[in-house]
């Protein structure tokens, strides 16, 4: 969601800052603002909407000064105005803040009462409030923002300036992500590793409770009372240059078409020799082994993988699986048997509900096993098993190459419990294994049909809404096609078991509603054609995606036809994944939306 980054150095840091900014837009943001220092002297320039508004502002009025922080905020409290954008400055204090403040409106009914002016809406404010009444009584800069950090309930993480401390960058971390990085002579402060991956290749991530304080030569890190602690550096993974778009014109249509390698890269590390079986990593064997339930919890498109893994736990496993969105999960008197595993799925791993549900479900004795595509994540550090999708950065807000990773994961879990289990025979796991193997040369295939789902996708942007239905492991594709389609055309779209038509959904049914079939050619296949012809009968228009033995089945009436080769069941949702993301790309340009910073949505939902 928002976007951190400090720089306390030599040279002018507003350049450096913009740089870093731009390079977290993906993860979504409504405006931004830069605060640094000049002569001692607070100064800041902030702007409603794209990174090039501030640049514009700056353009007109520079900032100078060798230290700074920005930020991109995600509106939460109050409407994005230049008003309410990051930094906020009260008293010679400047914060900017990820996350939420619960009892900001205690606080700020608190302040009023001692005679604070509040010039904002947000519930940042407060905290600039707080930390500046402390320096008028007489604390210095760091034990301002201990003595604060106690008041605030909530998630966070901050970075303050100081008028008058031009060597000095005060940072907070609960609950929110925040890093270190170090240069020479100069140190930085950010939300992300990314963004600090064009300033810095050695970070330190700060644990929840911490405080850093950051000088150029330097940086301390203290816990809750205040002592020192030290905190492991490590590389920045991410090479800089994979977050640029090549010869792609968005993030989204170059994390689709990077999918067969990607994948590739995913199986390579579950795929054993002689690539006839699953090697886990160390720590897995006997997980799945003698337990009685599975629980699968995630958020978006993630909970949709969990969806389909689902299907293969209990399939290939013989594993009774309980999935929970992650918002849910921890509400509900959940009934916990000690040792069962829980798989936790996130692109980011700081989703700030399944991070809360991972610490839920740990506290009530569950082996907990994440996946996730940032192995240095809060929810790695946080688990007693990880497994990295290697997915690369994913830098467009809808998922498309981070989904297909973490189904490829959870198929060869899956595949692993089943073995482990004794219900899947070395035969059958070689042949699921080749089949997976095979998967990314039939991603390929299924790519070379961009122009004419260009051409379906054309044709759909006409329409308001549009129903996506599947059976089996195609109906959590169904829910992910709509989703993806809603998140980035703006078309209303919904996805249904296919079984349910006739329990609601085909009252929409008529010539202006286009019915999206997801249909391999499996064992539920004649049922779900079964399901398309009563949309052909009341005039509906159904868009058939599936491969080639059901194409040969499939009944006449259809509006439109995608036709991938025929695999093994288990690669289907892998590879139909594809044609439903290339859908809602193409249907967002017909219409001119913003394809990668879809409006009002975040890549990473840090706060609950």
């Amino acid at each position: 969601m928002c976007g951190i980054v400090g720089v306390v150095g030599r040279g002018p840091a507003a350049a450096s800052i913009v740089d870093a900014l731009r390079r977290l837009e993906y993860r979504g943001y409504d405006s931004a603002g830069i605060a640094t220092l000049e002569n001692g002297r607070l100064t800041r320039r902030r702007a409603v909407g794209k990174i090039e508004n501030l640049e514009a502002t700056l353009a007109r009025r520079p900032l100078g000064g060798a230290i700074g922080i920005g930020h991109t905020r995600w509106a939460t409290h109050g409407r994005p105005t230049e008003r309410n954008a990051h930094p906020h400055v009260v008293g010679g204090v400047a914060v900017v803040h990820n996350g939420i403040i619960e009892n900001h409106h205690e606080l700020r009914v608190e302040l009023k009462e001692r005679g604070a002016r509040f010039r904002t809406d947000t519930d940042t404010e407060v905290i600039a409030h707080l930390v500046a009444q402390e320096l008028h009584n007489g604390l210095a800069p760091v034990e301002a923002v201990r003595a604060t950090l106690p008041r605030l309930k909530g998630a966070y993480a901050l970075a303050f300036l100081f008028e008058g401390h031009d060597n000095l960058i005060v940072g907070a971390r609960k609950g929110s992500p925040l890093a270190v990085g170090y240069g020479k002579s100069e140190m930085y402060l950010g939300s992300d590793a990314l963004a600090l991956a064009s300033l810095t290749d050695v970070i330190s991530y700060l644990e929840d409770g911490d405080v850093t304080v950051i000088k150029s030569d330097g940086v301390e890190f203290l816990d809750r009372e205040g002592h020192n602690l030290s905190r492991a550096q490590g590389a920045i993974a991410t090479d800089a240059k994979a977050v640029e778009k090549a010869e792609h014109k968005h993030y989204m249509r170059k994390e689709i078409f990077e999918q067969p390698e990607a994948l590739g890269r995913t199986l390579a590390q579950h795929l054993g020799q002689p690539g006839l079986t699953v090697a886990l990593p160390a720590g897995t064997a006997g997980v799945f082994r003698d337990v009685d339930r599975l629980s699968i919890t995630a958020c978006g498109t993630a909970y949709l993988a969990g969806l389909v893994g689902r299907y293969w736990f209990e399939r290939y496993a013989g594993l009774p699986v309980d999935i929970d969105i992650a918002s849910e999960f921890r509400y509900r008197d959940v009934p916990f048997r000690a040792g069962n595993p829980a798989i936790f799925v996130s692109q980011s791993g700081e989703t700030a509900d399944t991070l809360a549900s991972l610490e839920f479900a740990r506290a009530r004795g569950q082996r907990i096993l994440s996946i996730v595509n940032v192995p240095t994540s809060t929810m790695a550090r946080a688990s007693e098993i990880v497994l990295p999708t290697v997915a690369g950065p994913e830098i467009g807000v809808a998922s498309t190459k981070a989904f297909t990773c973490q189904l490829a994961t959870l198929a060869c879990l899956a595949i692993a419990a089943g073995r482990e289990r004794g219900t899947l025979s070395a035969e059958a796991e070689a042949a699921l294994v080749r089949g997976l193997a095979n998967t990314p040369r039939a991603m390929t295939t299924a790519l070379e049909l961009e122009p004419a789902v260009r051409k379906i996708a054309h044709r759909v942007a006409a329409f308001r809404s549009a129903l996506f239905i599947g059976r089996g492991t195609s109906y959590p594709l169904a829910l992910e096609g709509a989703l993806k389609l809603k998140e980035v055309s703006y078309i209303h779209a919904e996805g249904y078991a296919a079984g349910e038509l006739k329990h609601g959904p085909i009252a929409l049914i008529d010539k202006d509603f286009p019915v999206v079939v997801i249909a391999p050619g499996d064992a539920s296949f004649e049922k779900t054609m079964s399901n398309m012809q009563e949309v052909i009968a009341r005039e509906g228009r159904p868009i058939l995606i599936t491969d080639q033995k059901g194409a040969s089945l499939a009944p006449q009436g259809r509006w439109e036809t995608l036709v991938l080769p025929t695999m093994p069941a288990i690669c289907a949702p892998l590879v139909f994944a594809l044609p439903l993301q290339l859908l809602a790309y193409h249907a967002a340009l017909a219409l001119g939306t913003d394809v990668d910073q879809p409006r009002n949505l975040a890549k990473s939902v840090t706060v609950e």
